[in-house]
C-alpha cells in the first residue's frame, strides 16, 4: 500500500505552532521582584540579630531605589540600542553580585549598602529589558494568539510572583535555617542561574542598529526570528504616532506610578515593625507572610484588572487608588490599635492596589510607547513607580512629630487627589476620542 502526502492546501491550513518564548522571558521579571523583596522580610532580623536601627534598616530598605532609578535609565536605552539579552543577563550578573554583597554583610554590615545600590541597578535594568522583551514576544510573530492587554498583565504577574515568594521563602529560612543570614539568599541566586539560562535560548527582539547591519536581519526583520511572509518588515511601525506618548504619559501613567509601590512599602517595610510587638520570637515569620500576601493580592486581581479595563480605560487605575486609599484606612486602624490581624488585612488591600495600578500603567506604556522607544518608556514609568519605595523613610522621619497612625491618614488626602486628578483627565480623553490601550 502506499501512501500520499497531504495536499499542500492542507498543511497551509493547519493550525500555527503556538510558541511561548514569554514564559522563558518571565522569569527574568521573577528574578527582579524577588531580589527587591528578599531584603524586606529580613528587616525586623537585622534589627533583632545584628542590632540596627529602624531608621537603618529603612534606610537600606530605601537606597535600593538610589539604584533603580539610574538602573531603569541606563537599561532602558541600552536594551533598545544594544538588544534585550545581553542587558538582561548582565543585569541578572550584577543582581548575583549584589545578592552575594548582602549575604557577606552578616559579618561585615557595611557591605549591605553596596549589596542594596546594586541590587536596585540589577532590578531596574531587568525590568526595563524584561518588560519589553515580553511586550515583543506576546506579539506576532512570536505570538499571535495573544489579547489586548495580555504583555502588561504577564508581566505583572511575573513581577508578582517573585515579590510574594522571595520575601516569603526568605522569612521562613531566616526563621529555622542555620546562618540565616546567608542561607536566605541563596534561593536567589539558584533563580538567577535558571532564569540566565532561559533567557539565553529565548530569541532576540530587539531591532537594534548592530542587528540592522547583519545579514540575517536584512533576510528576517528580527535578529534571531525569521519573518512570516504575512508580517512584513514595516508592519511595527504603524499603529500609533510617536509625538503623544509623551504627553499622554504625563497626564494618564505619571500621577498614578508612584502609588504603585507606596502602597506595598508600606505594607512591607512599615507595618510589621509597628504592630508586631506582641509577636516575640515570631516577627520574622510574620513579616514574610506580609510580603506573601501583599503582591499575592496583586495576583490574584489580575483577573479583575482585565474586566476593568475592557469596560474603561481607566477604571482599573481609579479602582487601584480606591483599594490603595481603603488600604491606608485600615493600616492607620491596625497601627493605633497595634493589630497584626487588621495590618494584615490592610497589606492585602494595599496589595491589591498595587496589583491594579501596576496593570494599568504597564497597558498603557505598552499603548503609547513607539516601537523603537518601549524599553525607554518602560523604564520612565517604572523609575517613576519606585519614587514609591521612599514613602517608609518618609514616614519613619514624620513619626518623630506625628503619631505614624496620623500619618498614614494624612497619605489618603494625596491619594484621594491623584484619584480626582486621573479620572478626570481619563474621561476627558476617551470623550475626546482617545484610542484604547493595545498592548
Amino acid at each position: 500500500m502506499t501512501t500520499t502526502a497531504p495536499p499542500a492546501t492542507a498543511r497551509a491550513t493547519r493550525p500555527p505552532i503556538r510558541h511561548r518564548h514569554w514564559l522563558r522571558t518571565g522569569w527574568v521579571m521573577t528574578a527582579s521582584g524577588w531580589s527587591a523583596n528578599q531584603f524586606s522580610a529580613l528587616l525586623g532580623a537585622y534589627r533583632a540579630d545584628l542590632g540596627l536601627t529602624g531608621a537603618t534598616t529603612t534606610a537600606l530598605f530605601g537606597v535600593y531605589v538610589l539604584g533603580l532609578i539610574p538602573g531603569l535609565f541606563l537599561g532602558g536605552p541600552a536594551a533598545d540600542r544594544r538588544g534585550r539579552r545581553p542587558v538582561v543577563l548582565a543585569a541578572l550578573a550584577l543582581s548575583a553580585l549584589a545578592t552575594v554583597l548582602l549575604m557577606a554583610g552578616s559579618a561585615v554590615t557595611g557591605l549591605l549598602w553596596p549589596g542594596r545600590f546594586l541590587t536596585g541597578i540589577g532590578a531596574g535594568a531587568l525590568l526595563s529589558a524584561g518588560s519589553a522583551w515580553i511586550k515583543e514576544l506576546s506579539s506576532p510573530p512570536y505570538d499571535i494568539h495573544s489579547t489586548a492587554g495580555a504583555a502588561a498583565r504577564r508581566s505583572g504577574l511575573f513581577l508578582s510572583a517573585g515579590f510574594a515568594t522571595g520575601g516569603l521563602v526568605a522569612a521562613l529560612i531566616a526563621q529555622w535555617a542555620p546562618a540565616p543570614m546567608i542561607t536566605a539568599y541563596l534561593p536567589h541566586l539558584a533563580l538567577s542561574a535558571t532564569a540566565a539560562l532561559l533567557a539565553a535560548r529565548t530569541p532576540e527582539t530587539a531591532r537594534t542598529p548592530e542587528a540592522a547591519r547583519t545579514p540575517e536581519t536584512a533576510r528576517t526583520g528580527h535578529r534571531g526570528a525569521a519573518r512570516t511572509p504575512d508580517t512584513p518588515a514595516t508592519a511595527p511601525a504603524t499603529t500609533r504616532p510617536e509625538p503623544a506618548s509623551g504627553p499622554a504619559f504625563r497626564r494618564l501613567v505619571a500621577p498614578v506610578a508612584p502609588w504603585v509601590f507606596v502602597a506595598p512599602s508600606i505594607a512591607l517595610a512599615t507595618l510589621p515593625g509597628l504592630v508586631d510587638a506582641g509577636l516575640t520570637g515570631w516577627q520574622t515569620v510574620y513579616a514574610g507572610i506580609v510580603t506573601a500576601v501583599t503582591p499575592g493580592a496583586g495576583l490574584l486581581i489580575a483577573p479583575l484588572a482585565r474586566r476593568l479595563a475592557a469596560r474603561h480605560r481607566i477604571a482599573t487605575a481609579v479602582a487601584g487608588l480606591a483599594a490603595v486609599i481603603a488600604g491606608l484606612l485600615l493600616a492607620a486602624f491596625a497601627v493605633a490599635r497595634i493589630r497584626p490581624d487588621a495590618a494584615l488585612l490592610a497589606a492585602a488591600v494595599l496589595g491589591a492596589g498595587y496589583g491594579l495600578c501596576v496593570a494599568y500603567g504597564l497597558t498603557e506604556v505598552a499603548a503609547l510607547a513607539p516601537p523603537d522607544g518601549l524599553a525607554r518608556l518602560t523604564a520612565r514609568f517604572w523609575a517613576l513607580c519606585y519614587l514609591g519605595f521612599c514613602t517608609p523613610y518618609a514616614i519613619t522621619l514624620l513619626t518623630g512629630l506625628f503619631a505614624p497612625a496620623t500619618v498614614l491618614l494624612a497619605m489618603v488626602v494625596p491619594a484621594a487627589a491623584t484619584l480626582a486628578l486621573i479620572a478626570r483627565r481619563g474621561t476627558r480623553r476617551c470623550a475626546d476620542g482617545g484610542a484604547r490601550p493595545t498592548a
